[in-house]
């Protein structure tokens, strides 16, 4: 279920090698207002399983600036026990696409 979850990234992926993967964290008392990590795209999926398999909680977004036609990099959101909701990300992103992963 995992792969399945973590497919449409490892296809974008591929897809678009100069793609980035931005690594926000949660907990109880709120969200990172900035990326802890960044991640090549080769390393979005692995990451994401890893922290998965661990029994992390994890929404993905692909994001793009607001009007673009493609993809700018994906928002990887994880949090442990309780977080509350992952935070939207700033106005002048869409969302093309998101998941999300509770285990």
């Amino acid at each position: 279920m995992i792969d399945e979850f973590l497919a449409p990234l490892a296809t974008l992926a591929l897809k678009r090698p100069d793609i980035e993967g931005l690594v926000f964290w949660g907990d109880a008392a709120g969200w990172d207002a900035a990326p802890t990590e960044t991640l090549e795209s080769e390393e979005i999926a692995f990451y994401a399983e890893g922290l998965l398999l661990e029994g992390f909680h994890m929404v993905w977004q692909i994001c793009a600036l607001a009007g673009a036609p493609a993809a700018d990099h994906i928002r990887l959101l994880f949090w442990q026990d309780s977080a509350p909701t992952p935070p939207a990300p700033p106005a002048a992103w869409t969302v093309l696409a998101t998941a999300g992963w509770t285990p």
